[in-house]
Parts: C-alpha cells; sequence; structure tokens
C-alpha cells in the first residue's frame, strides 16, 4: 500500500478477508517536504476505541512513542516494510520543533462508531460548541477547540488544552514547566439543548519547560 501524506492521517488495511489479514509494506510518499528526519506509524485505539497504551504524561514532543518506525528510501519516500494490519496515525518530526502527528475521533460513548479527521459538523454546531468552549471554566488557561465534527444530535472535538501559569509541578524543577494535552470531548443534543459528556478520550499529554514550550 503507497499512501501521499497531506498532513493528518493514515488508515492502513492491509491484506484480505479477515481470516487472512497478514502485515505488509506500506510506502508514505511526502513528496517535496524538507528536513524530515522521523516517520512513525502509532496505533492508538483498538477496535472498541480503547487506548493500547497508557498515556505517558512524561512524553517528549521530540521523542515520540510509536508502534512503528519507518525507514527512509530514495529521498522522501518512507517505507514501513512489514506493518500489522491496522489503523495508524502518522507521527511526523522535521527540522526543529516541527512535529506533525496525525489523528482520528474515537468512540467517547459506547458503541459510537470511529470518525474521520476530515468529517465536519453543521457550521451552526460548531459555532455553538466553539463558545461554549470559550465561556466555560477549565484548570488550564488555553483551550483551543481545533477540530470540530459530527452532525445534529452529537459532534465531537478535538480539543488543545495548555497550562503555562504556575503549577504543583514548578517546584519539582528546575524551571517552571507547562503541560499540554489533546483530548476528544463529544456533545450530545438533548432535551433541546446540547450537552456536553463528562467523559473524554485523551490523546497525548506533554510535560515540558515553558521556555521549551513557548519556542
Amino acid at each position: 500500500m503507497r499512501t501521499s501524506l497531506a498532513g493528518a492521517v493514515l488508515i492502513a488495511a492491509l491484506g484480505g478477508p479477515a481470516a487472512q489479514l497478514r502485515a505488509g509494506e506500506l510506502t508514505v510518499d511526502l513528496g517535496k517536504s524538507e528536513g524530515v528526519t522521523f516517520v512513525g506509524a502509532l496505533a492508538r485505539w483498538d477496535a472498541d476505541g480503547g487506548p493500547r497504551a497508557p498515556v505517558n504524561p512524561k512524553a517528549k514532543t521530540d521523542a515520540p512513542e510509536v508502534t512503528a518506525r519507518a525507514e527512509r528510501r530514495d529521498g522522501n519516500r518512507w517505507v514501513f516494510p512489514n506493518l500489522s494490519p491496522g489503523r495508524y496515525d502518522l507521527v511526523i518530526l522535521a527540522g526543529e520543533r516541527v512535529r506533525i502527528e496525525g489523528f482520528h475521533y474515537p468512540p467517547v460513548a459506547e458503541f459510537d462508531p470511529f470518525l474521520p479527521p476530515t468529517a465536519e459538523a453543521p457550521d451552526d454546531v460548531r459555532d455553538w460548541v466553539v463558545k461554549d468552549i470559550a465561556a466555560s471554566r477549565h484548570y488550564e488557561n488555553k483551550v483551543q477547540p481545533l477540530y470540530v465534527a459530527g452532525d445534529d444530535k452529537q459532534v465531537r472535538v478535538l480539543v488543545q488544552l495548555v497550562r503555562d501559569q504556575p503549577t504543583s509541578y514548578d517546584g519539582d524543577f528546575s524551571a517552571p514547566v507547562a503541560t499540554v494535552r489533546h483530548e476528544v470531548w463529544q456533545y450530545t443534543f438533548r432535551h433541546g439543548g446540547w450537552v456536553k459528556d463528562r467523559k473524554t478520550k485523551v490523546l497525548d499529554r506533554l510535560l515540558l519547560a515553558k521556555g521549551e514550550f513557548r519556542r
């Protein structure tokens, strides 16, 4: 299987019917991109939408934890020679402090389907959700909805949460730290209004020096 990267998610279904699924080669063609140093594939969620591994609270942006690493061949072609069947998110490092990470929306409530990162929500619903997040109180001082997907009954939101104000972690490190998380939130239309579900899905959590974060 070959894919050209547009900057988001890779879904790899290798092989034939379920009884005959086998590992295969996957080629990622990055075209005219420059300075790429790493391409990985991350099987983040299991078939039910649960995390395959606990989120590492001390993960580093320049050392991604991935399921498989690609080998560079012929310029900007990166090859996974023996990738098991499944659904993967690409993680790419380039230059200094450049990290591109794919995603897809996992189920938040039981029996919900997966959604692709290209899914969209009605404009009025998206506008309402964005305003609700901006008006809500959060522990983090910067909470930004990045993408919204769904319909007029249920939507999911990829949210970035940042706290770079003083925290209880500051006393444990030689320099003040910032925390960064990405989560999937879900809103459901109930009884004539939108309600945010309490349950969320955490994609990652990063802890880094504030000076490094702001650069």
